[in-house]
Protein backbone atom coordinates (compact mmCIF):
# COMPACT_ATOMS: atom_id res chain seq x y z
CA UNK A 1 0.00 0.00 0.00
CA UNK A 2 3.01 2.03 0.36
CA UNK A 3 4.04 1.67 -2.33
CA UNK A 4 0.90 2.19 -4.70
CA UNK A 5 0.37 5.72 -2.62
CA UNK A 6 3.84 6.68 -2.60
CA UNK A 7 4.49 5.99 -6.81
CA UNK A 8 1.61 5.82 -8.26
CA UNK A 9 -1.32 7.87 -6.23
CA UNK A 10 0.99 10.74 -5.74
CA UNK A 11 2.34 11.33 -8.87
CA UNK A 12 -0.84 11.01 -10.70
CA UNK A 13 -2.24 13.83 -8.30
CA UNK A 14 0.57 16.30 -8.98
CA UNK A 15 0.26 15.34 -12.56
CA UNK A 16 -3.50 16.38 -12.02
CA UNK A 17 -2.89 19.41 -9.67
CA UNK A 18 0.02 20.41 -12.84
CA UNK A 19 -2.88 20.06 -15.62
CA UNK A 20 -5.86 21.88 -14.05
CA UNK A 21 -3.64 24.36 -12.67
CA UNK A 22 -2.43 25.62 -15.88
CA UNK A 23 -5.92 26.00 -17.07
CA UNK A 24 -7.06 27.88 -13.69
CA UNK A 25 -4.15 29.92 -13.55
CA UNK A 26 -4.74 31.29 -18.00
CA UNK A 27 -8.30 31.72 -17.17
CA UNK A 28 -8.00 33.58 -14.40
CA UNK A 29 -4.55 35.38 -13.93
CA UNK A 30 -3.19 35.88 -17.47
CA UNK A 31 -1.69 39.60 -15.93
CA UNK A 32 0.66 37.83 -13.75
CA UNK A 33 1.69 35.14 -16.01
CA UNK A 34 5.19 36.74 -15.72
CA UNK A 35 8.16 36.14 -14.52
CA UNK A 36 8.03 38.77 -11.64
CA UNK A 37 11.21 39.87 -12.60
CA UNK A 38 12.89 42.42 -9.98
CA UNK A 39 16.16 43.28 -12.85
CA UNK A 40 15.05 47.29 -11.77
CA UNK A 41 16.13 46.69 -8.35
CA UNK A 42 19.50 44.98 -8.91
CA UNK A 43 21.00 43.16 -11.93
CA UNK A 44 24.73 42.84 -11.34
CA UNK A 45 23.76 39.02 -9.40
CA UNK A 46 21.37 38.53 -11.98
CA UNK A 47 23.36 39.49 -14.78
CA UNK A 48 25.75 36.16 -13.98
CA UNK A 49 22.94 34.42 -12.18
CA UNK A 50 20.36 34.33 -14.31
CA UNK A 51 21.94 32.76 -17.66
CA UNK A 52 23.87 30.02 -15.71
CA UNK A 53 20.84 28.97 -14.52
CA UNK A 54 18.79 28.56 -17.11
CA UNK A 55 21.16 27.24 -19.25
CA UNK A 56 22.33 24.67 -16.95
CA UNK A 57 17.84 24.39 -16.55
CA UNK A 58 18.01 23.33 -20.23
CA UNK A 59 20.89 20.95 -19.71
CA UNK A 60 19.35 19.27 -16.64
CA UNK A 61 16.04 18.77 -18.61
CA UNK A 62 17.74 17.59 -21.71
CA UNK A 63 19.35 15.13 -19.95
CA UNK A 64 16.19 13.87 -17.85
CA UNK A 65 14.24 13.42 -21.42
CA UNK A 66 17.12 10.92 -22.77
CA UNK A 67 17.31 9.31 -19.61
CA UNK A 68 13.90 8.54 -18.45
CA UNK A 69 11.86 8.73 -21.39
CA UNK A 70 14.13 7.22 -23.84
CA UNK A 71 14.60 3.21 -22.96
CA UNK A 72 18.13 1.87 -23.02
CA UNK A 73 17.52 -0.30 -26.28
CA UNK A 74 16.71 2.65 -28.53
CA UNK A 75 20.58 4.44 -27.65
CA UNK A 76 22.07 0.52 -28.38
CA UNK A 77 20.08 0.31 -31.05
CA UNK A 78 21.58 4.33 -32.40
CA UNK A 79 25.22 2.57 -31.71
CA UNK A 80 25.68 4.71 -28.13
CA UNK A 81 27.06 1.47 -26.05
CA UNK A 82 25.94 1.89 -22.47
CA UNK A 83 29.53 2.66 -20.92
CA UNK A 84 29.52 5.48 -23.50
CA UNK A 85 26.03 6.64 -22.33
CA UNK A 86 27.10 6.20 -18.66
CA UNK A 87 30.25 7.94 -19.44
CA UNK A 88 28.13 10.84 -21.29
CA UNK A 89 25.52 11.10 -18.80
CA UNK A 90 27.46 11.51 -15.98
CA UNK A 91 30.16 14.41 -16.90
CA UNK A 92 27.39 16.45 -18.91
CA UNK A 93 24.76 15.89 -16.22
CA UNK A 94 27.67 16.82 -13.62
CA UNK A 95 28.53 20.09 -15.65
CA UNK A 96 24.83 20.84 -15.91
CA UNK A 97 24.40 20.11 -12.37
CA UNK A 98 26.96 22.61 -11.46
CA UNK A 99 25.91 25.54 -13.49
CA UNK A 100 22.67 25.19 -12.40
CA UNK A 101 23.25 24.63 -8.58
CA UNK A 102 25.68 28.03 -9.12
CA UNK A 103 23.26 30.12 -10.60
CA UNK A 104 20.77 28.87 -8.54
CA UNK A 105 22.32 29.96 -5.57
CA UNK A 106 23.23 33.54 -6.57
CA UNK A 107 19.49 34.06 -7.19
CA UNK A 108 18.51 32.93 -3.73
CA UNK A 109 21.49 34.66 -2.74
CA UNK A 110 20.43 37.81 -4.32
CA UNK A 111 16.65 37.21 -3.18
CA UNK A 112 17.88 37.00 0.40
CA UNK A 113 20.65 39.81 0.73
CA UNK A 114 18.53 42.48 -1.45
CA UNK A 115 16.27 44.08 0.97
CA UNK A 116 14.00 45.78 -1.60
CA UNK A 117 14.02 41.93 -3.48
CA UNK A 118 13.19 40.22 -0.11
CA UNK A 119 10.59 42.78 1.24
CA UNK A 120 8.88 42.00 -2.76
CA UNK A 121 9.16 38.21 -2.48
CA UNK A 122 5.39 36.63 -2.53
CA UNK A 123 4.37 33.46 -0.86
CA UNK A 124 4.83 31.63 -4.32
CA UNK A 125 7.94 32.33 -4.45
CA UNK A 126 8.98 31.23 -0.75
CA UNK A 127 7.13 27.52 -1.41
CA UNK A 128 9.13 27.78 -4.81
CA UNK A 129 12.92 28.68 -4.57
CA UNK A 130 13.20 25.69 -1.28
CA UNK A 131 11.25 23.21 -3.71
CA UNK A 132 13.47 23.85 -6.52
CA UNK A 133 16.64 23.87 -4.39
CA UNK A 134 15.77 20.64 -2.52
CA UNK A 135 14.75 18.90 -6.02
CA UNK A 136 18.05 19.96 -7.65
CA UNK A 137 20.75 19.28 -4.38
CA UNK A 138 18.82 15.89 -4.25
CA UNK A 139 19.42 15.16 -8.02
CA UNK A 140 23.22 15.77 -7.77
CA UNK A 141 23.43 14.31 -4.51
CA UNK A 142 21.96 11.16 -5.65
CA UNK A 143 24.23 11.46 -9.53
CA UNK A 144 27.58 12.14 -7.21
CA UNK A 145 26.94 9.66 -4.58
CA UNK A 146 25.97 6.35 -6.61
CA UNK A 147 27.59 7.40 -10.25
CA UNK A 148 30.31 10.07 -9.68
CA UNK A 149 31.44 8.17 -6.09
CA UNK A 150 29.77 5.15 -6.24
CA UNK A 151 29.70 1.97 -7.80
CA UNK A 152 27.37 3.35 -10.18
CA UNK A 153 23.42 2.30 -9.96
CA UNK A 154 21.76 2.06 -13.00
CA UNK A 155 18.50 3.77 -12.95
CA UNK A 156 17.42 2.95 -16.47
CA UNK A 157 16.27 -0.04 -15.37
CA UNK A 158 14.26 1.08 -12.79
CA UNK A 159 13.39 4.99 -12.27
CA UNK A 160 12.77 5.24 -16.02
CA UNK A 161 10.70 1.58 -16.56
CA UNK A 162 8.47 3.88 -13.37
CA UNK A 163 8.57 6.98 -15.06
CA UNK A 164 7.41 5.80 -18.86
CA UNK A 165 4.80 3.57 -16.76
CA UNK A 166 3.20 6.60 -15.27
CA UNK A 167 2.43 7.99 -18.64
CA UNK A 168 1.80 4.74 -20.79
CA UNK A 169 -1.17 4.20 -17.79
CA UNK A 170 0.77 1.17 -16.83
CA UNK A 171 2.08 2.60 -13.86
CA UNK A 172 4.83 -0.19 -12.19
CA UNK A 173 5.90 0.95 -8.73
CA UNK A 174 7.63 -2.24 -8.01
CA UNK A 175 10.58 -0.65 -10.41
CA UNK A 176 11.10 2.33 -8.18
CA UNK A 177 10.42 0.78 -4.97
CA UNK A 178 14.14 -0.68 -4.22
CA UNK A 179 15.99 2.35 -5.92
CA UNK A 180 18.10 4.07 -3.54
CA UNK A 181 16.57 6.25 -1.17
CA UNK A 182 18.39 9.77 -2.80
CA UNK A 183 16.94 8.64 -6.18
CA UNK A 184 13.28 8.19 -4.69
CA UNK A 185 13.68 11.81 -2.58
CA UNK A 186 14.32 13.41 -6.10
CA UNK A 187 11.62 11.32 -7.77
CA UNK A 188 9.48 12.76 -4.67
CA UNK A 189 10.50 16.62 -4.77
CA UNK A 190 10.26 16.61 -8.98
CA UNK A 191 6.43 15.28 -8.18
CA UNK A 192 5.84 18.25 -5.75
CA UNK A 193 7.84 20.58 -7.71
CA UNK A 194 5.28 19.81 -10.40
CA UNK A 195 2.44 20.52 -8.56
CA UNK A 196 3.11 23.88 -7.78
CA UNK A 197 4.66 24.71 -11.01
CA UNK A 198 0.88 26.15 -11.90
CA UNK A 199 0.91 28.66 -9.51
CA UNK A 200 4.36 30.22 -9.65
CA UNK A 201 6.57 32.01 -11.80
CA UNK A 202 7.51 28.96 -13.43
CA UNK A 203 4.54 29.57 -15.75
CA UNK A 204 6.31 32.28 -18.20
CA UNK A 205 8.67 29.33 -19.64
CA UNK A 206 5.14 27.98 -21.57
CA UNK A 207 5.14 31.71 -22.96
CA UNK A 208 8.19 32.14 -25.10
CA UNK A 209 8.30 35.21 -27.05
CA UNK A 210 7.88 33.40 -30.60
CA UNK A 211 6.07 35.90 -32.56
CA UNK A 212 8.62 38.42 -31.63
CA UNK A 213 10.62 37.17 -34.62
CA UNK A 214 8.28 38.07 -37.07
CA UNK A 215 7.06 41.14 -36.10
CA UNK A 216 7.46 43.93 -38.03
CA UNK A 217 9.61 46.83 -36.89
CA UNK A 218 8.57 49.64 -34.94
CA UNK A 219 9.37 53.12 -36.37
CA UNK A 220 9.84 55.99 -33.81
CA UNK A 221 10.64 59.49 -34.80
CA UNK A 222 11.27 62.56 -32.58
CA UNK A 223 9.28 65.76 -33.22
CA UNK A 224 10.82 67.91 -35.26
CA UNK A 225 10.71 71.32 -33.57
CA UNK A 226 11.02 74.45 -36.26
CA UNK A 227 14.24 76.46 -36.43
CA UNK A 228 12.56 79.86 -36.69
CA UNK A 229 10.43 78.87 -33.67
CA UNK A 230 10.96 81.32 -30.22
CA UNK A 231 12.47 79.52 -27.22
CA UNK A 232 10.55 79.80 -24.07
CA UNK A 233 12.56 83.11 -22.01
CA UNK A 234 13.64 84.47 -25.53
CA UNK A 235 13.27 87.91 -26.41
CA UNK A 236 9.93 89.06 -27.33
CA UNK A 237 8.28 86.13 -25.64
CA UNK A 238 7.97 86.05 -21.67
CA UNK A 239 9.26 82.79 -20.13
CA UNK A 240 6.57 80.37 -18.74
CA UNK A 241 5.47 81.24 -14.94
CA UNK A 242 6.60 85.01 -15.59
CA UNK A 243 4.80 87.96 -15.05
CA UNK A 244 5.26 91.06 -17.13
CA UNK A 245 5.45 94.67 -15.21
CA UNK A 246 2.61 96.99 -15.29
Amino acid sequence: MNDLLLWVAVPYICLAVFVVGHVWRYRHDQFGWTTHTSQLLEHRWLRWGSPLFHLGAFMVIAGHVAGLAVPASWTESAGIGEHAYHTTAVWAGSVAGLAMVTGLGMLCARRLLTRRIRLGTDRSDKVLFPLLSATVLLGISATAAHNVFGPGYDYRSTVSVWFRGLFALRPQPEAIAGAPLLFQLHALSACLLFAAWPFTRLVHVWSAPVGYLVRPYLVYRRRAVPAHAPKAGSRGRPAAGSRRAA
